[in-house]
């Protein structure tokens, strides 16, 4: 009898054993991301993103800061052409969009980036796991994957994602966005993760943000530039009605109007002599992530500003998310 219950305490023991060493459970690994992300003063971040919203794909580099509690600092950039990188920053006079080389900045009214999710921020990945609870996971050799519902109030044709995090850092290496039919939109790649890391004082400050390197280009009201007018590819049904342009005392208007089922207005306009604000521009509008560029988008306009034009689109008929995907194609197309 007392070998018996011997043999049963073994096995029992065994057992205890090999599963502490075995693979981490879903709990232990969310409990670890949770422990990282509170430990965590800061980081810097490098990324690559691939947006595949148009007809070629868009690629940019990301450079992301952070500064526990409230800080962030995400640079986004062409490879192609770095003289029209914009810069998000949140510090604790708000939240900016700016683009240094046009000595160009925006204050909006937002909670960015709390109020939506951010595939290349680690708060907003570990907060998506945590917020769904038929989350999928599955353990790999060298990451730990989850499938999670995203959170994109104005984009709901993009419900899912897929994070890896990196088994022994627990940091991400990788984010897919998904659509509807599963298949990959946004691609995030993680080239590198520090959180060893130290601030300026004023790394966040707005000032510093919006220097420029005397040696990079910059956009010239006095070169001579050549106004390219563009149409969307995508237009929700409507057809092109009308175009008008208009001569400005600094500058250059179009307007297109696109009519149908729905109807829309889009405005470019490019100005040869933009005055330099020492305040940045009030915007009561929500962060939109275009991947060529970030807009601000309300509840019928949303404006942006790509290569020196600014872009505005208005209509009472279209949804946020038809506004967004108009936008998106206006991207590299011209009138002919």
């Amino acid at each position: 009898m007392k070998k018996r219950y011997l043999g049963i305490f073994l096995i029992v023991i065994s057992i205890v054993i090999l599963s502490a060493c075995g693979e981490k459970s879903e709990e232990d690994v969310v409990e670890k991301l949770s422990d990282t992300l509170e430990e965590m003063d800061g980081y810097k971040a490098e990324a690559e993103m691939t947006m595949k919203t148009g007809q070629e794909e868009q690629r940019f580099t990301i450079d992301i800061w952070h500064q526990k509690e409230d800080y962030y600092r995400v640079k986004l950039g062409s490879q192609e052409d770095d003289k029209g990188s914009q810069i998000i920053l949140k510090n604790e006079d708000g939240v900016f969009v700016l683009t240094p080389a046009l000595e160009r900045s925006f204050k909006f009214q937002s909670e960015w980036p709390e109020n939506s999710s951010q595939p290349y921020l680690y708060h907003s990945l570990v907060k998506d796991i945590l917020d769904d609870e038929e989350a999928s996971f599955e353990a790999t050799e060298t990451h730990y994957a989850f499938k999670t519902k995203t959170n994109y109030q104005n984009n709901t044709n993009l419900p899912y994602q897929q994070i890896l995090f990196d088994k022994k850092t627990f940091y991400p290496t990788a984010v897919q966005v998904l659509d509807v039919d599963d298949k990959a939109v946004v691609e995030v790649q993680f080239h590198a993760f520090d959180t060893a890391v130290s601030f300026e004082s004023d790394d966040f400050a707005m000032e510093k943000n919006m220097e420029t390197n005397s040696d990079a280009p910059t956009f010239s009201s006095n070169e001579e530039e050549v106004f390219t007018v563009l149409h969307p590819l995508y237009t929700a049904g409507a057809e092109a009605v009308d175009r008008k342009e208009m001569e400005l005392d600094n500058g250059k208007r179009v307007i297109l109007t696109y009519g149908g089922e729905k109807d829309f207005t889009l405005v470019q306009e490019m100005r040869t002599d933009v005055p330099t604000l020492m305040t940045p521009e009030a915007v009561n509008g929500e962060i939109v992530n275009l991947g060529f560029t970030i807009g601000a988008l309300t509840d019928d306009t949303l404006h942006w500003n790509h290569e020196g034009i600014d872009y505005t689109l208005a209509s009472d008929s279209l949804t946020k998310e038809e506004l967004i995907e108009v936008a998106q194609s206006v991207q590299g197309q011209e009138i002919k």
